[in-house]
């Protein structure tokens, strides 16, 4: 299995100098870079202090001057928010500059406050977002690029400098059963999501599978899961952090009709029992090692996403439970 971190830059309650957010998380990314981690994957979000990192591409410049061994993962870049070739000229800047280390992820975003401050119509996200993966994938090809599509139009067009990484690792991230199967039809490799449950996770893997075998293609490509994790010393004192951290995430982020299969809101109760029960990966090192190689076999689960909610569940991540597994 591998291990990477998605890593968000969350001030809750702005209770200490954002200085300190970012101070804190890039420290963890250099022990991250020393302790056999695959990757970080930085997380992009706007207008919201459930994680201050409205460019993962500068983010991700900055931890290419800190780190030697890891690679760089956006996760995601909000594709239908960009120029189209504004993004590939980044991204294989980026991929360029930190040696050839990036794993690009591409997502659409859902939150209509970024869409709408973005100036971008919700009704057309999915298509404007297609779109712009399909120009920078094709803008990263040798030499120039004519493309005609229901939003952009581009004449005889060379996007310099090309990616480093030849082909440069691309995920879509796909969260509804939808995107999976659009993404499997393209050929793309997968990023899945840290709110799903793990038998949604499961399900939506052999979606994917079959939908690529049926459509001709065959991606080798891991696909990273990412997945709420809370340990502690013991199983308790873990369940306790994986209850402030579903807290959180409920209060000032997820969707709150995710999980709810009766087409009405769940209560905050029945939402924040859900991720505890079914999404988080919680308890002491072992418990947690015990959990991971049950994933391991049922999903399965090769690549891990830790999205991690406390330092010591990050410190006992590295310390313990990697070296175990």
């Amino acid at each position: 299995m591998k291990f990477s971190v998605l890593q968000f830059f969350s001030w809750p309650e702005r209770r200490v100098e954002l200085s300190t957010v970012y101070q804190r998380a890039l420290e963890r990314v250099q022990i991250m870079d020393q302790t056999g981690f695959d990757a970080v994957w930085l997380a992009e979000h706007h207008f919201s202090t459930y994680s201050v990192c409205p460019s993962v591409h500068l983010m991700g410049m900055h931890i290419a001057g800190l780190t030697k061994n890891i690679r760089i993962g956006m996760g995601v870049s909000l594709a239908a928010f960009y120029h189209p070739l504004r993004l590939a000229e980044e991204v294989a800047l980026l991929d360029n500059l930190s040696g050839g280390r990036v794993n690009w992820g591409a997502g659409r975003g859902f939150d209509r406050k970024e869409m709408e401050a973005f100036d971008v119509n919700p009704e057309e996200t999915y298509a404007r977002f297609r779109e712009n993966v399909d120009i920078v994938n094709k803008a990263w090809q040798p030499g120039k690029m004519t493309y005609e599509g229901q939003f952009s139009t581009f004449n005889d067009i060379e996007v310099l400098p090309k990616p480093l990484q030849d082909p440069l690792p691309t995920w879509i991230a796909s969260s509804s059963s939808d995107a999976v199967k659009w993404s499997a039809e393209h050929g793309y490799a997968i990023l899945m999501d840290p709110h799903s449950s793990h038998v949604e996770i499961h399900d939506k893997v052999g979606l994917y599978r079959d939908t690529l075998a049926a459509n001709g293609h065959q991606n080798n490509q891991d696909i990273p899961m990412a997945r709420l994790m809370a340990i502690a010393s013991t199983d308790a004192e873990a369940e306790m952090v994986a209850r402030r951290g579903a807290a959180w995430t409920v209060d000032s982020y997820a969707n709150p009709k995710v999980g709810s299969g009766r087409g009405e809101q769940p209560s905050r109760k029945e939402r924040l029992d859900r991720y505890v029960n079914e999404v988080i990966i919680h308890g002491s090192p072992a418990r947690v090692v015990d959990q991971l190689k049950e994933l391991e076999e049922e999903i399965p689960l090769n690549y891990l996403i830790a999205s991690v909610l406390s330092h010591e569940t990050f410190m006992l991540l590295a310390d313990e439970v990697i070296p175990r597994m």
